[in-house]
């Protein structure tokens, strides 16, 4: 849901919360997401997380520990975290800044994403 206290909209598809990243979040909204994922992680009991960067051109130092943040604390709370639609400029910036994002999964798109952890997940039962 997309509302004035909210303004990063977030979806559940099978079990998986999906939320897509906008170019121009400044960084007390990306905290806010952050806060915001985990809870919605809790509520739902989700067992994967999909986060969608491809609306992103660059990713800064901050924005990229924030990325890994959200997939430790999902990974803390038993949820997978795919990110998905990495731009091949975001990549290399990542890797210039010497960010590694350990313990950070992506795929191609979302689609790919929400097999994998589902897929994982029927695996695991």
């Amino acid at each position: 849901m997309l509302d004035a206290a909210n303004p990063i909209p977030m979806m559940t598809i099978n079990g998986c919360i999906i939320v897509a990243i906008r170019d121009d979040l400044d960084d007390q909204e990306i905290v806010s997401l952050q806060d915001r994922l985990v809870e919605e992680v809790a509520k739902r009991n989700a067992h994967g997380v999909v986060i969608d960067i491809s609306s992103l051109e660059i990713v800064d130092t901050f924005a990229g520990r924030m990325l890994a943040a959200m997939a430790q604390m999902a990974r803390v709370m038993n949820a997978r975290t795919i990110v998905v639609g990495m731009r091949p400029a975001v990549a290399m910036t990542l890797v210039e800044l010497g960010m590694t994002l350990d313990g950070v999964e992506t795929a191609l798109n979302a689609d790919r994403a929400i097999n994998a952890i589902v897929s994982d997940r029927s695996n695991k039962l």
